[in-house]
């Protein structure tokens, strides 16, 4: 398959993308379609340009609400590899819903024979919670925190449509919509921790900036101290020390991060993961989360000059899978109201009603 696209830039030829879904996969492969995709040689690789269209047909049981795949070209190539995750979902036994897979892909020329895309089901994430697939991508701790989130804003709505109408609805959806459009936007560019923060390529006085936190009541874990490393636009090796609240073993721990610039405008920086499979937290005791890298922040193309730095727990995932995530309570505080994006759920039940209007919204509602 390969060496028919290595002279030009072709569409993908037919046969050239394989779906691996194994024999007890929940979802079968109803209709495929490479619709735009194209290969172009660059050199000693090439460039697969996807924009392809898949069906499949829940073919369990339950009610499926989330699925993730990967989408491979070479496994050990960088960028040779992507995924693609569809939560929200609400399909019912035996009907077939649309995925879409729009990206780029390196495959290097030399590599012969096979399909020159693997399609391979990494997690389908169930109405009940429970899950299947390899789970090589974390897919299932993300789409179980995703679920969590949008069960919790579908709820919320729900009580604004009971208890004021149709019009406390539409209000509560001109709010969010108005909140999305007024996030500030922040650039956020990564690379290796390693000596000091460097700022417009000289040597900048670094400073160690403590965090100020958050504290969440119903939250499982709490933030104790932190600091990270500040030159300017930039915080080095930004580290977290937290404490198991709860009486189960925590696996994973996300903290959301705030900073400020000098103006005190604040922006939502990122998060800060707890890192690999080794991290372990049981009751009581206390683990650090940190990031072995420098961070720069740039807001419309200028260097945001960070003054304060605000962390809080946005995700916690005990040893059995299960999942904490922070209630609507928790995030109507002052300061993540004007930094935090609303979840996937809260934007798409958004996007609804600006597209089908509000009965489309109050119908979708009551399909859950």
């Amino acid at each position: 398959m390969a060496a028919c696209l290595v002279a030009q830039d072709a569409p993908l030829p037919s046969g050239s993308v394989n779906v691996n879904l194994p024999k007890d996969s929940p979802v079968a492969l109803f209709n495929i379609s490479t619709g735009d995709s194209r290969g172009t040689a660059r050199g000693a690789a090439m460039v697969l340009d996807l924009h392809m269209s898949l069906q499949l047909r829940n073919i369990s049981l339950n009610r499926i609400h989330g699925v993730t795949l990967r989408v491979v070209s070479q496994e050990v190539t960088l960028g040779g590899k992507s995924s693609v995750s569809y939560p929200s979902l609400n399909v019912g036994p035996g009907e077939v819903f649309p995925v879409r897979i729009d990206m780029q892909l390196i495959r290097p020329t030399q590599v012969a024979g096979g399909p020159l895309v693997e399609v391979n089901l990494d997690g389908v994430l169930f109405q009940d919670l429970t899950f299947y697939g390899p789970d090589r991508l974390n897919s299932r701790r993300t789409m179980t925190a995703w679920e969590l989130e949008a069960q919790r804003d579908r709820e919320h709505f729900k009580r604004v449509l009971a208890q004021a109408g149709k019009e406390g609805l539409r209000q509560e959806m001109l709010e969010s919509r108005n909140r999305q459009f007024a996030l500030p936007q922040l650039d956020v560019r990564m690379r290796p921790a390693g000596g000091r923060a460097v700022t417009s390529a000289a040597l900048v006085q670094e400073r160690q900036e403590r965090f100020a936190f958050l504290h969440f009541p119903d939250s499982p874990v709490e933030p104790v101290q932190g600091w990270a490393q500040i030159a300017g636009s930039e915080a080095r090796a930004p580290s977290i020390e937290v404490r198991n609240k709860s009486n189960r073993q925590v696996k994973y721990v996300e903290l959301g991060w705030v900073l400020s610039d000098q103006s005190g405008r604040p922006y939502m920086a990122g998060s800060l993961p707890s890192a690999g499979s080794t991290f372990y937290l049981p009751p009581g005791q206390t683990a650090r989360v940190l990031q072995e890298s420098t961070l720069k922040f740039l807001s419309n193309g200028q260097p945001v000059n960070i003054q304060r730095m605000t962390g809080f727990v946005s995700q916690v995932e005990f040893a059995d899978g299960k999942v904490w995530v922070p209630n609507r309570q928790d995030l109507a505080d002052g300061l993540l109201q004007k930094v935090m994006a609303p979840s996937a759920e809260e934007q798409r039940l958004s996007d609804l009603y600006i597209r089908k209007g509000l009965d489309a919204l109050v119908e979708e509602l009551k399909k859950f």
